[in-house]
């Protein structure tokens, strides 16, 4: 039986005007962004604000998490044009902080490293005072491939850990939670100076004590920045969801995140990863 959202999870639409504006610069550039592609409930919000979170390699993924909206299928061609057409959307919008993500390539050598950097590189080209965050797949542990991305220097570096270890094997069956915490580990050993990031969603079936863990393990490989938020399955097909956390819950969770140590932790039901990103990394960078 399916558990009916609660109010505090129902989402206002705001004027479509700007995310119309929006809609035709990434259809017109060929792009595509996670705020579509994962069904994002802040889609609206963050489209009327013209920010959006590029979604690079294609819309087809090689991996089957139980909990993400983006199609799992063939990967497409690599566009080559894709770096240089996300930098001009970036120009075009304005966008002082921009947000790169992919779906997870493990078909390519490097997962996608080197086109990461190349979309990096013609950012910086083009808009040398945009601030850029890149949320990366695991690169399947490949350090190499990390250490392309971190030598481009972006100033985040966000990796989703997405759950507590007990539910890998059911939530993201293809991924590795030690993998994981090491990616971001790595991150600091090869750059102390970017900062790193993750999220987790919450609903899917965990207890206070594991996320309180799963906090203390992002700590230990000295993760800078939490996001923590409500699952909400894109379909039936998806895993369910097990719980509606409610707000107060997710406030502790932010007060005990910051009681612990680290720098920055949003914590309500609809934050997802990018979600003002901007406001959390300038609020840390000043």
């Amino acid at each position: 039986m399916r558990i009916r959202k609660p109010d505090w999870l129902k989402v206002k639409i705001p004027n479509g005007a700007e995310s119309n504006a929006v809609n035709e610069i990434l259809n017109r550039l060929s792009l595509n962004t996670v705020c579509k592609e994962a069904n994002c409930p802040n889609i609206m919000e963050c489209f009327s604000k013209k920010t959006a979170t590029f979604m690079i390699l294609g819309s087809q993924c090689t991996r089957n998490c139980k909990f993400c909206n983006v199609t799992k299928g063939k990967p497409e061609l690599v566009d080559e044009e894709e770096p240089i057409n996300v930098a001009n959307a970036v120009n075009e919008l304005g966008l002082k902080y921009v947000v790169i993500t992919s779906v997870t390539r493990d078909d390519l050598k490097d997962g996608g490293a080197g086109h990461f950097v190349r979309v990096i590189e013609s950012i910086k080209d083009m808009n040398n005072d945009t601030i850029v965050e890149v949320l990366i797949p695991d690169f399947k542990g490949d350090e190499m491939a990390l250490q392309k991305v971190v030598k481009a220097k972006p100033e985040v570096i966000n990796h989703n850990v997405e759950t507590i270890p007990r539910l890998y094997s059911t939530v993201r069956p293809m991924a590795i939670y030690e993998r994981s915490l090491k990616l971001l580990e790595n991150v600091k050993k090869m750059d102390k100076d970017i900062l790193t990031k993750s999220g987790i969603m919450l609903g899917l079936g965990e207890k206070e004590e594991e996320v309180i863990e799963l906090m203390k393990d992002l700590l230990k490989v000295d993760c800078d920045m939490l996001t923590i938020g409500q699952y909400l399955a894109p379909s039936k097909n998806h895993h369910p969801v097990i719980e509606y956390i409610h707000p107060d819950q997710f406030k502790r969770y932010e007060e005990i995140g910051m009681e612990l140590g680290f720098k920055f932790v949003a914590s309500s039901p609809l934050v997802r990863s990018s979600y003002h990103a901007a406001e959390v990394t300038n609020a840390i960078l000043k």
